[in-house]
């Protein structure tokens, strides 16, 4: 499908998602969180993708927040809808089946921070920048930015983030735990497509399942969260995969997973 605000790319089993709005420095609006999101379901459904990058065209942003033009002018009832808006399709990325890696090539800021914490992996350029600046233009985080930060990193950095506004650099980010790894700027991809890579070659369902597990478990206390995983162990067991990656293993071949 064509998009007027996104790029979809392939390269065997990793799909290239790229926010393509450069010269306003990938801002998020309503037509590309609508955009996003039928991409997304595409993908989900595209059994032939078994992990996703997500980056911003340009070198400047990955994404440099809402699109502020296009907030100025809205009703309380029309921000809480945008607000809903953004939020449902993180949600989305966050619930992916397929694990989401973020390739943080530049700003991140608002928004563009809000989407990368909704994916599983964030890979920063040492360009990348990061910060929740709502409080700045009278706002506050709405596409669950309050909630997802206070979860990745110290809720009192979190709160202090939130309530000052202030712009971390890639290596500050590093430090907090708000991403994993930082690459120079012209290795970004590379890197997450070797990740993407080594994630593509393991077993779909266990890698599916795994996540299924984490997400659920991190909103419910320890013993539910044991349940949760060791009911999909369970399941696991009656999948082909489960079955050929135990024979390639007593057997000294590679695996050849088809994610049934």
């Amino acid at each position: 499908m064509a998009w007027n605000n996104i790029l979809v790319e392939f390269d065997n089993e990793i799909a290239m998602v790229s926010i393509n709005r450069p010269k306003a420095l990938n801002a998020l609006d309503n037509e590309t969180l609508t955009e996003l999101s039928d991409a997304m379901a595409e993908l989900a459904a595209n059994q032939g993708v078994r992990a996703i990058i997500l980056t911003g065209a340009g070198d400047k942003a990955f994404v440099a927040g809402a699109d502020i033009a296009y907030m100025l002018s809205l009703t309380p009832v029309q921000a809480k809808e945008f607000s809903r808006h953004g939020q449902y399709v993180f949600s989305q990325i966050e619930d992916m089946p397929k694990p989401v890696i973020a390739a943080v090539n530049g700003f991140a800021l608002g928004g563009g921070c809000e989407l990368s914490m909704a994916c599983d992996i964030r890979i920063a350029s040492e360009k990348a920048k990061f910060g929740q600046p709502e409080v700045s233009l009278g706002i506050m985080a709405g596409f669950g930015g309050t909630q997802r930060l206070a979860r990745l990193v110290n809720p009192g950095i979190a709160k202090e983030m939130l309530f000052t506004g202030d712009i971390y650099d890639a290596q500050a980010a590093l430090r907090i735990g708000l991403v994993s790894k930082v690459v120079p700027a012209g290795e970004l991809l590379d890197e997450c497509k070797k990740i993407a890579k080594r994630i593509a070659a393991m077993g779909p369902v266990g890698v599916r399942f795994t996540k299924e597990a984490i997400n659920q478990g991190l909103n419910m206390d320890q013993e539910k969260a044991f349940n949760i995983e060791a009911d999909l162990f369970g399941v696991i067991f009656s999948t082909a995969d489960q079955t050929e990656g135990m024979s390639a293993f007593l057997e000294k071949r590679k695996a050849g997973f088809k994610g049934e």
